[in-house]
């Protein structure tokens, strides 16, 4: 089986870790270690929704702008195209924050899905789209994320997933994962593996 396609999740992933998720759950008014943000916003009244939302996207806008990349992402993205493998985005963040990181550090993708496209990670939505639109199926498709929200989504659509463990509760998701990596310069090593 050959590798079509990559999808990688964007904040932690192919952008260093900015945002502080207990800081933003803090100020909306969550408790510390909750569901997640926005699946608690999506319970919340109408009227509440409208400044929790304020405050989320001042975080990931702040984010966006301070934004780095880790090391080799750039780097990645480029060789996958020239490869001939598609290249996905899959975030949580609005379609504004990942424009902004994407332009700001050039990077070269064929796909991009934001919260405001579908169902957010764990939902496969965001996945099965990817694939569709890159005519590879799930099986052939590798999903990239520091995150359990990145190996559950990779998992619920049959995709393969690979957890970048690169922080301290990285540990805590890594029997959710098919694979695990501590630089994404392992990526074009794994993917030589399924040839």
């Amino acid at each position: 089986m050959t590798i079509k396609a990559v999808i990688f999740d964007m904040d932690g992933t192919l952008t260093e870790p900015l945002l502080d998720f207990d800081v933003i759950r803090r100020e909306i008014g969550f408790l510390p270690d909750g569901a997640g943000i926005l699946e608690s916003l999506h319970a919340m009244a109408p009227w509440q929704r409208v400044k929790a939302h304020a405050v989320l996207a001042a975080h990931e806008q702040a984010a966006a702008e301070q934004s780095t990349l880790n090391d080799g992402a750039a780097e990645l993205l480029k060789t996958l195209h020239a490869d001939g493998i598609s290249v996905g985005i899959l975030t949580r963040n609005t379609r504004q924050s990942a424009f902004y990181v994407t332009q700001k550090h050039n990077l070269h993708y064929d796909g991009l899905v934001c919260r405001e496209d579908g169902p957010p990670k764990p939902d496969a939505y965001g996945v099965r789209w990817l694939c569709h639109r890159f005519g590879a199926a799930p099986a052939q498709t590798l999903v990239v994320g520091d995150f359990k929200h990145d190996l559950e989504a990779a998992r619920s659509a049959g995709a393969i997933s690979v957890l970048l463990k690169n922080h301290a509760k990285a540990d805590t998701f890594e029997h959710l994962a098919d694979y695990v990596i501590i630089h994404l310069g392992e990526i074009h090593r794994l993917i030589k593996t399924f040839k």
